[in-house]
């Protein structure tokens, strides 16, 4: 599966069938992992076969079942690390999904299990992704006009347009979409609005706009 296509198809799941992931699954999962800790500075862990997490009235709350593996999105505190938990995390789910798995970001509605993951001196857990093989593919989310996200207009060039629809598609907590993309002579500025997780959400949005666009992150202001 292409990575564009994976980005398609790639909906919220939270019910999960009893099955464990594959073992080749697995091994090019935390190559990704490897490899996204290395460029991000980050320290993000996979944990398998641990379900006390996932089953919690929190857990519950939020409709979450079967759930016994999942991304612990760790890194050392600063004022960027959310925003690129967000965009190394988002480049794990798009892997995950490539690889036939499902997935969901997970803010609150978890139970932290200290014995589960290491968080090092300085570091921050920040959120988790719920992973394995779900019950349904999920559904698309609705999405807020393009003209709400971005300052895009006839005059805007193609590749711009491309990277706010692959934009649009991106995760957001609670589906709010509260990000603005605005073309500025050949650079992009991105910028998060006020709201729960933003920050998270901003680095999602970065990377599905590289993505679609087909820029890299020296397109950004």
């Amino acid at each position: 599966m292409e990575i564009m296509e994976a980005m398609q198809n790639r909906h919220s799941v939270r019910q999960y069938i009893d099955q464990p992931i594959d073992a080749e699954c697995l091994a090019a999962l935390e190559a990704e992992i490897d490899v996204c800790n290395k460029e991000g500075g980050l320290h993000i862990q996979l944990v398998k076969n641990e379900p006390q997490a996932f089953n919690s009235l929190m857990a519950h709350y939020g409709k979450f079942s079967g759930v016994s593996n999942y991304l612990a999105l760790i890194g050392p505190k600063s004022d960027h690390l959310e925003e690129l938990c967000g965009y190394y995390g988002e480049r794990l789910v798009l892997k995950a999904q490539q690889l036939g798995l499902n997935s969901c970001w997970v803010a609150m509605t978890y139970k932290k299990i200290p014995a589960a993951f290491q968080i090092g001196s300085g570091e921050k857990l920040t959120v988790v992704i719920a992973l394995g093989y779900g019950q349904t593919p999920g559904i698309a989310h609705n999405s807020k006009p393009i003209e709400d996200v971005s300052n895009i207009d006839d005059t805007s060039p193609e590749w711009f347009r491309r990277g706010v629809e692959a934009a649009l598609l991106a995760p957001t907590a609670m589906n709010q979409q509260k990000f603005m993309l605005s073309y500025r002579t050949d650079k992009v500025i991105a910028k998060a609005r006020r709201g729960f997780y933003t920050k998270i959400d901003l680095g999602i949005v970065k990377y599905h706009f590289e993505l679609g666009s087909g820029k890299d992150h020296l397109i950004w202001q």
